[in-house]
């Protein structure tokens, strides 16, 4: 069940209107801008939860980062086959 919605008035630069309205496609701009404002609170929630983990145990280092990096890697090329221990490796 979605949420009901509600109508609201809000300004915008005419340039980035133009460029939501061109690309919403059959949903419509309202659906456009709606997705758009609840990946950005999403981010923000993020940036939040980080800001608090960097609190609580410093904050991580780029060499943390790139390890994170890797791993994801290696995880995707295994569950799409194509690492070193996936099927189509030989």
């Amino acid at each position: 069940m979605t949420e009901p919605t509600q109508k609201y008035s809000i300004s915008m630069p005419r340039d980035i209107a133009e460029a939501a309205r061109a690309r919403s496609g059959p949903s419509g701009l309202s659906a456009y801008v709606a997705a758009a404002v609840a990946r950005q609170i999403e981010r923000d929630d993020l940036n939040e939860l980080i800001a608090v983990a960097e609190a609580e145990h410093g904050p991580v280092t780029d060499e943390e980062i790139q390890a994170r990096r890797e791993q994801l890697r290696r995880a995707r090329e295994q569950q799409d086959g194509t690492g070193p221990t996936g099927a189509s490796a030989a």
